[in-house]
Parts: C-alpha cells; sequence; structure tokens
C-alpha cells in the first residue's frame, strides 16, 4: 500500500474517531475562554480561531469569552504608568480602566475579523451589551482595586438571540455597576458566570499550562480527571496556588451550577479544543460530577 493512501486512511480514521463526539454534542452549548500569552501568537490565535469555526461547522453552539490582559498592560505602560497586581488581579484606576476598555475591544473585533474571514457569522459584544454582566465592586482582601466588577447577574438573553440566528458570540469581559459604570472583569470569572447563565455542556480553558498538576514541578503528578470532591480537596490541601487556585474554584462550581464538563487545555498545543473535545484520550485535565 503506497505511503499516500496509508496517510488518506489515517485521517479517516481521525474523523470516524470523531463522529461520536460530533453526534454527542450536536446542539450543544460549549463556552471557549480564551487569553493569556496563548493570544500573542498570531498563528496559534489563528488555530484556536479555526478551531472554534469547526465546532460551529459540525453542530456546536460556541461562545468565545476572551481576555487581553498582556496587552492592556503594554498600553498602560505606553501610557507612562506601571501595571500594578494585587492577588493576580489589576488594579484598574479610571484610566487604565480607559485603556482597558479600549484594547478589549480592539482585540474583540480582531477576532470576530478572523471568525468571519472563515466563512462563519460572529457578533462582537462586551458584559455592557443588553444588560449582559452587571457587576459592584470587587475588592482583595479589603483592598479597594478601583474598577475591577465582581459579577452580580447575568442576562444571557443576547447570547440565545445570537446563536438562534446562527451567529458565534465573541465576549470581551467589560460589565456595568447599578450606576452603569465601567468595570474590568477577570476574564475566567466572566466565562463560568456565562456558562452556569447559559447552561453549557461544555466550559473549556485555554491557558499556558497543560492542566492540573498537585504538583507543578513534578509532571508525573498530572491529573487528567478530577470530580468536584476531588478538586475542592486538592483546592483545601494547600498544594495548588497562584493563579490555578481561583481557576480550580471556578471550575468546581460552574461544575456545581449545570455546566456538565470544565476543561483546562493548553493552548499552545496547536489545536487543543479538537484533540481534547474529538479523541478518546484528550489532551488536559476536565472537571466533572461526582456521579461521573
Amino acid at each position: 500500500m503506497n505511503e499516500n493512501l496509508l496517510l488518506v486512511q489515517k485521517k479517516a480514521e481521525v474523523l470516524i474517531e470523531a463522529l461520536p463526539y460530533i453526534r454527542q454534542f450536536n446542539g450543544k452549548t460549549i463556552v471557549v475562554k480564551y487569553g493569556g500569552s496563548v493570544m500573542k501568537d498570531k498563528e496559534l490565535q489563528k488555530n484556536v480561531i479555526k478551531d472554534v469555526t469547526l465546532l460551529k461547522l459540525v453542530g456546536f453552539k460556541p461562545i468565545i469569552v476572551h481576555g487581553g490582559g498582556k496587552e492592556i498592560s503594554t498600553w498602560v505602560e505606553k501610557s507612562g504608568k506601571i501595571p500594578e497586581f494585587v492577588n493576580g488581579l489589576r488594579v484598574t484606576d479610571s484610566e487604565t480602566m480607559e485603556i482597558a476598555e479600549m484594547v478589549l475591544n480592539r482585540v474583540n473585533k480582531t477576532l470576530v475579523t478572523l471568525i468571519q474571514s472563515l466563512g462563519v457569522k460572529a457578533v462582537g459584544i462586551s458584559g455592557k451589551d443588553a444588560g449582559l454582566l452587571k457587576v459592584t465592586k470587587k475588592y482583595s482582601d479589603g483592598r479597594d482595586i478601583g474598577f475591577v466588577g465582581d459579577i452580580t447577574d447575568v442576562d444571557p438573553a443576547i447570547l440565545f438571540d445570537l446563536m438562534e440566528k446562527d451567529y458565534i458570540p465573541v465576549i470581551c469581559p467589560i460589565g456595568y455597576d447599578k450606576d452603569h459604570a465601567s468595570y474590568n472583569i477577570n476574564a475566567d470569572d466572566a466565562a463560568c458566570a456565562i456558562a452556569k447563565a447559559v447552561k453549557a455542556e461544555k466550559l473549556a480553558f485555554l491557558t499556558d499550562i497543560e492542566g492540573v498538576y498537585k504538583d507543578i514541578n513534578d509532571p508525573s503528578t498530572f491529573i487528567s480527571r478530577l470530580t468536584v470532591t476531588a478538586a475542592n480537596d486538592l483546592i483545601s490541601s494547600g498544594t495548588i496556588g497562584g493563579g490555578m487556585l481561583p481557576k480550580l474554584s471556578g471550575c468546581t462550581n460552574a461544575v456545581e451550577n449545570g455546566v456538565n464538563r470544565v476543561h483546562i487545555l493548553d493552548g499552545r498545543i496547536p489545536h487543543a479544543l479538537l484533540l481534547e473535545f474529538f479523541t478518546d484520550h484528550g489532551i488536559g485535565t476536565v472537571f466533572m460530577n461526582d456521579n461521573e
């Protein structure tokens, strides 16, 4: 058998492996949180958008929630200010808030353009549109960190309308309070809140690491599957720290509130979403209910 035919057969086997997953999740809503350093690599960015577009074309209903923290920091520095963080949250004065909103909207439209270049319709919105994300001021250990929002209410009506009309919603994490002041929202928090509100089948975080480790310095401690109870035990054990701790808490909270599966994936791997959703083994860490 010649090599070309073998290569074609391999491709057919991949499609056959994906078939039961396509059938299982056809018509189901998935939320993809996209941010971190993986947004800086233009080739990876194109691959992520191709993945989401493919998911849409095979029957999924994807929603993208994106960050843009590194680009915000770049523009804050250009304005002559020094980016400041407290417990992983950006200290956001009024000038920084203006920069954040400008940058996030710019990133938003870039992603929309990429999707539409692939022949699929997309609409970019922020949490301010149609009352999607309402917030109160968020404090960090009692410290006022400025215009950083803690989500109090999600109205997903605009998302259902867009998906019904065959658009992919692309959301930047800006919300507003009762006085209609704009607030920056942690993108992980926004993705979790939106996934819960739309009762998503899946929530996927594209991150800078492979998934969850008991010991980040020991590759043998990688965890491919976590129940809610096991994840909470891991959190309370004190072995998880840094930016992973709030992410784990958000993952377990999402599963407890109706999201069927939550995935933490290495966004640096090309087509990580497809490998996780459409293959028997997957590549990241998946969170699920205790009874599964």
